[in-house]
């Protein structure tokens, strides 16, 4: 690859990329029987939506959920028994992509929003390898778009085709920002996720308001959901003391490291930013992963989410 389709690469997407992606994913596993996360807290998953089939019943036993009680073998035995699911075969899987303008930045590797693109491809080109269906919601400051799930390598590409085509990457005028976007993007990923669906959220998850979280913890409660953030070295910590121009090819901006105190409040904002997250992921038993601007995204999912054992 020559230097300027090097340089091209780290800030936009094209179908060839994304589509070779595909032999990669063949060493990506999604789903499992149990989940246990590092991040966010430790936690089982079992999910009971309409994603996992009836298996059998059997006796009660202490510790299982009371919500999952077989009333109806209960009534004839006399003795308490409780409901017993599998996975489906064929999951809904869905990728959550956020392409506001805060996504569109970098100061080494690629910027963040070809980071989502890259997963999201992953992801999708994963669930085609197990079977599964993938659909998305895409969003931005001004723009909503839905997929619906659909199985396949046609699921894969309509998905990939839509993020090259996104009208982000090509707007002149960067957006104010829209402190409500997230929340209406979830409502609309509520809306077209089945119950038992694996969603993956791509995102920095700035101005990820009360509404938002609200809506994300509902979409807890019958899916298993992964909450991948994604963010620049520079948005944890500034560079040390110094005057540093910064630029987007269009505006520059003098950057002045020399006084301390904005340094310690500007990392104090990134912690809490960071820690808030933590939280949420704990309330909702969320997988919390972390991506950089550096990192390969394959190896962020599959350390992440666990390397399939070789057989």
């Amino acid at each position: 690859m020559t230097e300027p389709e090097h340089r091209s690469a780290a800030v936009q997407v094209s179908v060839p990329s994304l589509v070779a992606l595909n032999q990669q994913a063949s060493a990506l596993r999604l789903r499992g029987g149990r989940i246990q996360a590092r991040q966010g807290g430790d936690y089982q998953s079992p999910f009971k939506g309409r994603g996992m089939e009836f298996d059998e019943s059997r006796l009660y036993q202490p510790g299982d959920d009371i919500l999952n009680i077989d009333w109806r073998v209960t009534a004839r035995t006399g003795k308490p028994h409780t409901k017993l699911f599998r996975e489906e075969r064929e999951r809904p899987v869905f990728v959550w992509v956020d392409l506001r303008a805060s996504m569109f930045f970098a100061t080494r590797g690629c910027f963040k929003a070809v980071q989502a693109a890259r997963l999201a491809s992953l992801i999708a080109w994963s669930a085609v390898y197990h079977g599964d269906r993938i659909g998305a919601v895409l969003f931005s400051e001004q723009i909503n778009h839905e997929l619906k799930p659909q199985r396949g390598k046609l699921g894969a590409l309509r998905l990939i085709n839509q993020l090259v085509a996104y009208p982000a990457w090509r707007q002149e005028v960067i957006p104010p920002p829209d402190e409500g976007a997230c929340s209406r993007a979830l409502v609309r990923l509520r809306r077209v996720v089945r119950p038992g669906s694996m969603v993956f959220l791509l995102s920095d998850f700035r101005h990820l308001d009360e509404a938002a979280e609200t809506q994300l913890l509902r979409l807890c409660r019958h899916n298993d959901v992964v909450m991948i953030y994604i963010h620049d070295v520079l948005e944890q910590r500034l560079p040390p003391a110094g005057r540093y121009r910064v630029s987007n090819d269009r505006d520059e901006v003098l950057l002045d490291t020399f006084d301390k105190g904005r340094v310690q409040d500007y990392v104090r904002r990134h912690l809490r930013h960071r820690e808030r997250l933590v939280r949420l992921a704990r309330r909702g038993n969320i997988r919390l992963l972390t991506c950089t601007t550096q990192d390969v995204p394959l190896t962020v999912l599959q350390t992440g989410l666990g390397v399939p054992r070789q057989q």
